[in-house]
């Protein structure tokens, strides 16, 4: 009797791990429904009710798995810099050419940014309004100072461009600006893309069909451009 009068004094610990245990198909709509609005207004003008309305939740639920808009912001943020980052780190191989970093660079940030396209301008517009975020989430992505890491990069490639251009294959240019040219080439699609559908008079599979063609023509395009 002392045992049923015990277990029946205790509330069941499944059910009340159920409960504290989080929503991902809430946290997950919240998140979505934040890039939208952070994509659309900047996270300075956008509204934890505006997210709240795109995700179908109460505004309480956000506070509950965020803790604030400005902790939404930096999770978002976040998530978008490393899948950009996740495209770049192919530029690590120690082995590759030149010409194999610029067309696996190319591949990979297309591949990344297709399946997320809101990436390019959202980064664009919050490092535009919080430029020191930028700094602070790439240290903490990369583990190490972002600046530290570009001047690395800088060095490697200048000296790839200094031997092709002493081997006569390749013409004189600076690693800032070839860096500039590679990466504004693979993301203008996509920061651009409401402009370039009604120019192009394509969208939906039509789009996807350009971004494929891009994919394949545009290491060759800035290969060639290389050329003395």
């Amino acid at each position: 009797m002392k045992s049923s009068n015990s277990s029946a004094g205790v509330k069941n610990p499944s059910r009340r791990t159920a409960r504290a245990a989080p929503d991902l198909d809430t946290e997950t709509r919240i998140l979505e429904a934040a890039r939208v609005v952070f994509t659309r207004r900047g996270t300075a003008g956008a509204r934890v009710q505006e997210i709240a309305a795109e995700a179908g939740v109460n505004q309480a639920l956000i506070h509950y798995y965020f803790g604030s808009k400005e902790q939404l912001a930096e999770r978002v943020f976040f998530e978008a810099a490393a899948r950009l980052l996740h495209a770049m780190s192919v530029l690590s191989d120690p082995t590759a050419t030149l010409d194999e970093l610029i067309t696996r660079f190319v591949h990979a940030y297309i591949d990344t940014v297709r399946q997320t396209p809101f990436v390019p301008g959202y980064i664009l517009a919050e490092t535009t309004q919080n430029p020191e975020r930028l700094d602070a989430l790439m240290q903490r992505a990369l583990g190490a100072a972002p600046g530290h890491l570009a001047h690395m990069a800088r060095t490697r490639i200048e000296k790839m461009i200094e031997a092709g251009v002493a081997s006569g294959t390749m013409r004189r240019i600076t690693p800032r600006q070839l860096l500039v040219n590679v990466m504004a080439l693979a993301a203008f699609p996509f920061v651009a893309r409401p402009i370039l559908a009604a120019t192009l008079a394509a969208d939906g599979d039509d789009y996807d069909e350009f971004i494929d063609e891009r994919r394949r023509e545009l290491p060759s395009f800035i290969l060639n451009a290389l050329r003395p």
